[in-house]
């Protein structure tokens, strides 16, 4: 199970907290840090969350630093500063992607998905957990050897579950992937086709909910 390590460094305390308990609400291991030094002496994580305008330095100072240092860290930048200027020198000093405030969970887990798929390989194109097999080129699913017809969203579904195994999905990532939208009239939807999905997988189940949150795929991938 590989779980993601995320670094928020946000000088707001209310704000960096708020930010920290739902980004763990979705499975992500979360550090924190308030200022630009403990940024630079923090351990090593997966993705920075980088807060601009620092009490003790400018966020970009801190790409900067670590870039010329050889951490290939994915960072995305969170700030207020929305000109296109901002964002241009942003991107230049080293981070991977630009966030401007305000912004949604939604907004801010899918720009974390996208980094991440930049930054990491490829996942591989034939996945097994604990038995359940899929296929992600061939449109596939077979669990202990046996073939299981999924409709097009159900495999969709499930081959969101399977790019972070072992990680909650939230329910906005799973209906922007599936359905475009994450309007929660299509909520009820989304909860129709993962109980067939479930019902097709058979027990013991390894899709878990996460109740308010989203779904994850429990067990191990290899």
């Amino acid at each position: 199970m590989n779980t993601l390590r995320v670094l928020v460094v946000e000088d707001d305390i209310r704000l960096g907290n708020a930010l920290s308990t739902a980004l763990r609400r979705q499975g992500y291991d979360v550090l924190r840090a308030v200022s630009a030094a403990e940024a630079l002496d923090a351990p090593a994580v997966d993705l920075i969350l980088l807060d601009l305008g620092l009490p003790d330095g400018d966020g970009v100072d801190i790409c900067r630093k670590l870039r010329r240092n050889g951490v290939d860290v994915a960072i995305i930048a969170v700030t207020a500063r929305g000109e296109e200027r901002d964002r241009v020198i942003g991107l230049r000093s080293g981070a991977d992607d630009y966030l401007v405030k305000p912004y949604s969970l939604a907004e801010l887990g899918a720009r974390i998905e996208a980094v991440i798929r930049r930054v990491r390989p490829r996942p591989k194109p034939v996945i097994d957990v604990d038995g359940l097999r899929l296929d992600l080129a061939a449109h596939t699913v077979a669990r202990a050897g046996q073939p299981i017809v999924l409709a097009r969203k159900e495999f969709a579904l499930l081959a969101c579950l399977v790019r972070t195994p072992g990680m909650v999905v939230p329910r906005e990532r799973l209906l922007l992937d599936v359905w475009g939208t994450a309007w929660r009239g299509v909520g009820r939807t989304l909860d129709v086709h993962m109980a067939t999905l479930r019902n097709k997988l058979g027990e013991p189940a390894v899709i878990e909910t996460v109740r308010g949150v989203g779904y994850r795929l429990g067990g191990n991938a290899s």
